[in-house]
């Protein structure tokens, strides 16, 4: 398939990159400084008109805006805004390229910032519960890139929190609570493997976990990276972490991106974070 790939200097563009043109896709990356289409996803006309007289079978939605955490997240973080009008503009770009595929980034996070204790969540769980906290915009963003997916006949792909080249985990010390929940993770080695297999087979209108089983805290996984500093002063000092990081614990099941998708984690078993 011919894939237009917007977020391919992302921490899991570059990977998909390559594993989307390793398993013989032809891959046209969109980005507003480089790539083979250059256009900002938010500028609906200048994004159209970059595209016209092109094709494409697919249309994967990898962007973000997440270099470094914002102390406080309301309705205009640049990542909501990207899953929310960046989503609406790219699907009317998949409608000109003529896809018939539609693929979304989402999050795990958004079964929402809590603890939802031992029972491992599936993808029939309820997706966008809000708490009135600081972490409620991300999850409306979440809410609504699904929806707008959904309704095309997209997929959501329900990634745990990425580790690996590109992330956090690479780019020297970050804060991390003392004590915290625990919450799934994903290689974006692994997150790449499964994109594509979710591309060749994943159904239409569906959601994938895409995680490991294990989860862990933020302060194990993130072992010499991590700051450790008192949960009340990480939450005083960006609530959103707070919310992330101490309120948030959750176990999830990627049984049916195994089954259905035939994805099995890789890449994070050989290669944590530490």
């Amino acid at each position: 398939m011919r894939i237009l790939l917007a977020g391919a200097t992302g921490a899991i563009g570059r990977p998909l990159t390559t594993a989307l043109t390793n398993a013989g896709h032809e891959v046209l990356t969109l980005s507003r400084t480089a790539g083979d289409i250059r256009a900002d996803a938010l500028d609906r006309e200048a994004l159209l008109r970059a595209l016209r007289g092109r094709t494409a079978d697919a249309v994967i939605h990898q962007l973000t805006a997440l270099k470094q955490a914002r102390r406080t997240v309301d309705a205009n973080d640049p990542s909501t805004v990207l899953r929310i009008k960046g989503t609406a503009n790219l699907i009317e770009a998949a409608q000109l390229l003529g896809a018939q595929r539609f693929l979304v980034q989402s999050l795990v996070l958004g079964y929402g910032y809590l603890d939802h204790g031992d029972r491992p969540l599936t993808e029939t769980d309820p997706f966008g519960v809000k708490t009135g906290g600081p972490a409620d915009p991300v999850v409306d963003g979440l809410v609504s890139a699904e929806r707008q997916a959904f309704a095309v006949d997209g997929i959501a792909l329900r990634y745990g929190v990425f580790f690996g080249p590109g992330t956090w985990f690479s780019r020297g010390r970050f804060p991390v609570p003392l004590r915290g929940g625990v919450v799934p993770w994903v290689h974006v080695r692994d997150a790449a493997a499964a994109t594509v297999l979710a591309l060749e087979r994943g159904a239409a209108r569906e959601a994938y976990n895409i995680c490991m089983e294990n989860p862990a805290t933020w302060r194990e996984m993130a072992g010499r990276h991590g700051l450790p500093l008192p949960g009340r002063l990480l939450r005083a000092a960006v609530p959103y972490l707070g919310a992330a990081m101490i309120d948030t614990s959750m176990r999830v099941s990627n049984a049916k991106a195994r089954n259905e998708l035939g994805w099995e984690p890789v890449a994070g078993a050989s290669s944590p974070p530490r």
